[in-house]
Order: C-alpha cells, then structure tokens, then sequence
C-alpha cells in the first residue's frame, strides 16, 4: 500500500513533467537570433551605422557582446551594446562611423533575462 507521502511525491513529479511538456520554452530558454539589421547573409548599401539583432527573448545588454569583423579581419569601433527601449529583445549596437563596402561577419554572445546564454556569427555585405 502507497503511503500519503508517496503519493504525493509521485503526484508532484508527473505534474512537473506534464508542466514542462506543456511549456518548454518557459524550461528551455534562450535568446536565439531571430533576425538582424544588416540581414543574416545579405546586403545593404553603405552608409550603415548601426547593428540590430532581434533576440528570441529579452536580453540583458550588460552581459552580452557583438562585434563587427570587417575586411581584413579588422574590428569596427562600436559602443557596447543596448537593449533598444522599445522593444527588449533587441540588441542595437552604434558603429563609430558607416561601413565601408565589404563583406562584415558579426559576432555576437547574448544573456537572456533568464541567465542563458548563446552564441553566433553571421556575414552580411556593404555595397557602394
């Protein structure tokens, strides 16, 4: 025969796991690039002073970093990131002055309001 206690334990841990398959992503989350300004592998005409990534989920601005390689491999001189006001799953970094034409990778690590982290890199082109 199963004791009250027993019971219960059993009954708290099924409803954990229906919980959690009922709401993965409030277990699960992370800040996932969802879309970029540049875009993801595409092009833009110079004149570009910002980078903006759209997040999955909010961020938090202090903990995370994005940097811009440019032809050559050199680093573009940037602020450190901020969250934009309007909306906190967007990263906006202000470049210290407009791309040059070229190809740019960025790389970037995000710290989701949630403590997790994640990491990646996309290339996106400055045409003349």
């Amino acid at each position: 025969m199963m004791t009250f206690a027993r019971a219960t334990a059993r009954l708290s841990a099924w409803l954990s796991g229906v919980f959690l398959l009922a709401h993965p992503g409030s277990a699960l989350a992370h800040a996932h690039l969802r879309s970029a300004q540049p875009p993801v592998d595409g092009s833009v005409h110079q004149g570009v002073q910002d980078v903006r990534i759209t997040y999955s989920e909010a961020v938090e601005p202090g903990f995370c970093q994005v940097s811009v390689i440019g032809p050559g491999d050199g680093a573009v001189a940037a602020a450190p990131p901020a969250v934009d006001p309007a909306d906190p799953k967007v990263l906006v970094v202000h470049l210290s002055h407009p791309l040059d034409p070229g190809t740019y990778r960025v790389d970037w690590h995000a710290t989701a309001a949630d403590t997790h982290k994640t990491e990646g890199s996309y290339r996106f082109t400055v045409t003349p």
